[in-house]
Order: structure tokens, then C-alpha cells, then sequence
């Protein structure tokens, strides 16, 4: 049987980069020759050992990776929709096929699934196997690195300004400007939003500003919520999106936001603390977590990326071969870079 490298996190920041076995397709399989596959801030809680997805069953022993893109080189016997030679992105959620939240397109709410790179074999590595009906087809003209960034990056931010009610009349607020408030700024901005992003580093919120952002402010700024107000005509935001997980944003985000405003937390936090009469019950706020999207929205992003021609491969700022692996993690883990990718 032939081999491949694979790239494992076992915790404690150590990076092993072993020789494992390419798997072998069942009837309604896949396999995968990887071409990109993107670092998300989730997979250092695997680089530390605290897995946020998966809990105890994530243990740094699947292949690492959850934002995978590559060419379909052998397909199962019972594979009718995909062929080799598909050039295709991986739905990370791979589900049971029958719950209700399966069948509406939403895997990654099925009470059984698996998540690719945490609890299932993912994308770092040289080859993948995954189920067919996991598998998003991606146009001819799109890269490996764009068709990575169109799952978990793009793609759960557009849902989550979907699901906030960005039209034209928006005026919205994104905190945190990593890859994921970055591909928020895109987002918003071609379901024609107006975006303020906040980061407190200075070049992300230049970067936004380049994005689209029509304004860019440094939260920590004792000016920020003034500039905010101003923004907004002084009624508030519409809506707000926190990337950033922290509990200062989630509060400014809150009190930015107008009545019967809409906030979606995307970034992870096991706790924060908020006052909800003044900022929920008083306001009528509507407040929710978002992660990921629906399959079903899938052709949505695509068409969203075309008509608007958003380029994602602004979004990676490095690339890595599988060899430097833990170079890759280090300096990822120490914010040297943004959005990481493997490509080979």
C-alpha cells in the first residue's frame, strides 16, 4: 500500500509530521489529491491540546486540517455526481445522512457528525478521503488556495451576515479583523452593507480599509463608540458580528447597536460576561451564535464571489509546504501570519 505525509497535533504545540497509509475509498468515497489547505485559529486549540470541537474525542489523533481543497483522483463505486479530474472544496461536517439537520443542509448540527481535521482525517496531508456528498465543486477558473478560503472563511462569514440581515440599508460592525473578520468585511460589503471594522492592530485595520471597510477604528480608542454613533447617524448599528471572541467586544458591539439590532458571536469563548437588560431586554436586541453554514448556501457564496469578483487569495498572506508544518503553526500561533496555507 502506498504512503503519504500527513500532519498531526498532538497538543502541547508539538507538530508531527508522520507516514501513514493513503486510505482507500469505500462505495460512496472519495479520495483526494490535496492542493491547498487553510490554518484556522480553532485548530490551536488542537496545537495546544484543548480542542474546541469534538472534546474528548478530538486528541490530535486524526490528520489535522478542516478547510481543504484539491482534485478528485478515485471514486467509489457507488459515486455517480463527482469524477476524476473534479477540481472541488470539502464541507468540513461530515453528518449521519438522515437527521433532520442533515437533510435541511446543516451537517455540521447533526447530533452524530464528525469534523474534518478534529474528530475525522482532514486536509493536511497529501491526500483525502472524504464522502461524496461532502464534496463542493468549484468553477474551472477558481484556485486551490480561493476554493480553501470559500468554506470555512468566506463562507461562514457570509452566512453569519445573512443570517444578521445585511442589505443595503446596513450599517455594520465587525470586531476582530483576522482571516475571519477580513472575509467579513468582504462579505458584507457585496450584500451591500455598510461595514465599520475594529481591531486594535494596526495593520488589519489597513487591510480592511483596502478590503472595502468604510471605516476602520482601534477599539481600544476611548473615541471608537463616539466615531461609531457617527457613523450610524446616531441611531446605532443595524447589526454586528464579533470575530474576536473577547468580552470587551461583545460589550461594545452590544451597546453600539441599535434598537432591534442583530449580533452574530462567531469567534470561540468559553465565557464572557454581558448586562443583559440594559443591552438585550431594553433594546429588543436579537443575539446569536454562528458557525459555518449550511451545504445549501454553497452555491449562494460561489455566486456572491463571481458577481462581485472578490479575489480570496488576497486573504493568505503565507504559504507552506507540509514539510514546514510546524514552522507554519509557530509562527501562526504567534500572529506573524494571517491566513496560513499549505499548498503543494
Amino acid at each position: 500500500m502506498s504512503q503519504m505525509q500527513a500532519v498531526f497535533l498532538p497538543g502541547n504545540k508539538q507538530v508531527e509530521i508522520r507516514s501513514i497509509p493513503v486510505p482507500e475509498v469505500g462505495p460512496d468515497d472519495v479520495l483526494l489529491e490535496m492542493h491547498a489547505s487553510c490554518i484556522c485559529r480553532s485548530d490551536l486549540s488542537l496545537y495546544y491540546g484543548n480542542a474546541v470541537v469534538g472534546g474528548g474525542d478530538a486528541t490530535g489523533g486524526f490528520v489535522c486540517g478542516h478547510e481543504p481543497a484539491g482534485t478528485v483522483v478515485a471514486t467509489g463505486k457507488g459515486v455517480t455526481e463527482f469524477a476524476v479530474g473534479d477540481r472541488v472544496a470539502v464541507y468540513l461536517a461530515i453528518g449521519c445522512g438522515v437527521c433532520a439537520h442533515c437533510r435541511r443542509g446543516d451537517m455540521h448540527l447533526c447530533p452524530k457528525w464528525k469534523c474534518l481535521g478534529f474528530t475525522y482525517d482532514g486536509g493536511n496531508a497529501e491526500f483525502i478521503r472524504v464522502p461524496a456528498r461532502n464534496l463542493l465543486k468549484v468553477p474551472g477558473d477558481m484556485s486551490a488556495v480561493a476554493a480553501a478560503i470559500s468554506t470555512d472563511a468566506f463562507g461562514t462569514l457570509f452566512s453569519a451576515c445573512r443570517k444578521v440581515g445585511v442589505n443595503g440599508l446596513s450599517r455594520i460592525g465587525i470586531w476582530g479583523l483576522g482571516p475571519m473578520g477580513s472575509a467579513g468585511v468582504l462579505a458584507a460589503k457585496a450584500l451591500g452593507g455598510q461595514v465599520v471594522a475594529l481591531d486594535p492592530i494596526a495593520e488589519r485595520r489597513e487591510f480592511a480599509s483596502k478590503l472595502g471597510a468604510d471605516l476602520v477604528l482601534d477599539p481600544t480608542d476611548p473615541q471608537a463608540a463616539q466615531a461609531i454613533r457617527e457613523f450610524s447617524g446616531g441611531e446605532g448599528l443595524t447589526g454586528a458580528i464579533d470575530c474576536s471572541g473577547n468580552t470587551a467586544a461583545h460589550n461594545m458591539a452590544l451597546d453600539a447597536l441599535a434598537p432591534l439590532g442583530r449580533m452574530a458571536f462567531v469567534g470561540e469563548n468559553a465565557q464572557t460576561t454581558i448586562r443583559p437588560s440594559d443591552q438585550l431586554i431594553r433594546k429588543q436586541l436579537t443575539v446569536f451564535g454562528s458557525w459555518y453554514f449550511g451545504i445549501n448556501e454553497y452555491q449562494d457564496i460561489l455566486a456572491t464571489l463571481s458577481t462581485h469578483r472578490i479575489d480570496l487569495e488576497r486573504l493568505a498572506t503565507h504559504t507552506f509546504r507540509l514539510d514546514e508544518a510546524e514552522t507554519a503553526f509557530r509562527l501562526f500561533d504567534q500572529r506573524e501570519t494571517e491566513k496560513a496555507v499549505f499548498v503543494r
